[in-house]
């Protein structure tokens, strides 16, 4: 009478159900509206329209101040330059920008630093999740090959038997 075998390691395994969520969803949902006017600070103040926009800007006044003041130097009755040269209200006006954005950037980058940590756990879980489901699948599939040799090895015998008997 055959050996009734066990059904291998797989047959006693439960998968583990580990919810898998959106991240970006979750996080976005959290938001403040401050935060969320953080991040839209941030994304502007780091693009390059931006970048463009403020050289243009720039340079218009430092063109139009430095006409101005020559303009007002010839002729004693002309415009004068409302910030010539060092463009001390440039430098003024310069300095109150980046005292700004400066922490609204940093804000959002601290909130961007919390949601790749929150991905990183979440992606460490799979892990360890799919790590765990592959052993089990290999341990399965050992029992497996430990069974087809067996089998192998009574087809051999079964295939020899009439052989030996001629």
């Amino acid at each position: 009478m055959p050996r009734r075998r066990s059904p291998g390691p797989a047959a006693g395994y439960t998968h583990r159900t580990h919810v898998i969520v959106n991240v970006n969803q979750e996080f976005r949902g959290r938001l403040t509206t401050g935060q969320r006017v953080a991040d839209a600070v941030a994304r502007i103040v780091g693009g390059w329209p931006f970048i463009i926009c403020q050289s243009v800007l720039i340079l218009a006044w430092v063109v139009a101040n430095g006409f101005l003041f020559y303009q007002a130097a010839a002729n004693p009755g002309y415009f004068k330059a409302w910030d010539p040269y060092p463009f001390i209200l440039l430098n003024l006006v310069l300095s109150f920008q980046a005292a700004y954005t400066g922490p609204i950037v940093m804000m959002s980058q601290n909130r961007q630093a919390e949601k790749d940590r929150l991905m990183a756990e979440q992606d460490y879980q799979v892990n360890v999740t799919a790590e765990e489901e592959i052993k089990v699948i290999m341990e399965h599939l050992v029992h497996q090959d430990e069974l087809i040799l067996e089998l192998m090895a009574r087809l051999d015998k079964l295939t020899q038997a009439p052989d030996s008997e001629e």
